[in-house]
């Protein structure tokens, strides 16, 4: 069974205030282009978004707050896949880890920087690592029913090891969709 943090009550934002926070993302892909991780900081982003880094840290606890906080809103944004299960267990699979393949598009760099401030310790962090963790979870075991938990919880530890493994450098992102398919298929026992 997969643990979800709850998420934490939010009052309510205005218009303004989610002006705000929506400009310190953007600021802050653009800083990840040009800085690194290492050359990110939450004054930047703030100075970048022209918004006072007391009231960036209104809204972020930290830089890894800030990169966890823009994975989590890629993984929120991409569309839900219909499953019919009808279809094949690989097919199934195949659309739904095609699906997530947007959480990685675009800039390595963003995706790389994001990887490592979600590995953070900050508390932020680990409840939007934990939401994070849960929603790719229910959609890759969705995608997996009605097959045995097991299989669908090898095939989440498949793709966040694939994802992992494009951080490193031992494959692209790009190459994560069809490696996490490719298990599936062995699972299956199907060709391919």
């Amino acid at each position: 069974m997969v643990m979800v943090a709850p998420e934490v009550p939010r009052r309510q934002l205005t218009d303004r205030q989610v002006e705000s926070i929506d400009a310190l993302l953007a600021a802050a892909e653009a800083e990840v282009e040009e800085s690194g991780y290492d050359g990110l900081s939450v004054r930047s982003v703030a100075r970048r978004a022209g918004i006072a880094p007391a009231t960036a840290y209104n809204y972020v606890s930290s830089k890894d707050h800030l990169l966890a906080e823009l994975l989590w809103r890629r993984v929120a944004g991409v569309p839900e896949v219909k499953v019919d299960p009808e279809v094949p267990l690989a097919d199934r699979l195949e659309a739904t880890v095609e699906a997530l393949a947007a959480i990685t598009t675009g800039s390595p760099e963003v995706v790389a920087a994001c990887t490592q401030g979600l590995l953070s310790s900050n508390v932020d962090v680990v409840g939007l690592r934990a939401r994070i963790g849960a929603e790719i979870h229910r959609r890759i075991a969705q995608a997996a029913a009605p097959a045995d938990e097991a299989v669908a919880r090898v095939l989440v530890t498949t793709y966040f090891g694939a994802l992992l493994s494009a951080g490193m450098g031992h494959m692209s992102y790009e190459d994560v969709p069809t490696f996490v398919v490719s298990a599936a298929r062995l699972m299956a026992g199907e060709e391919g």
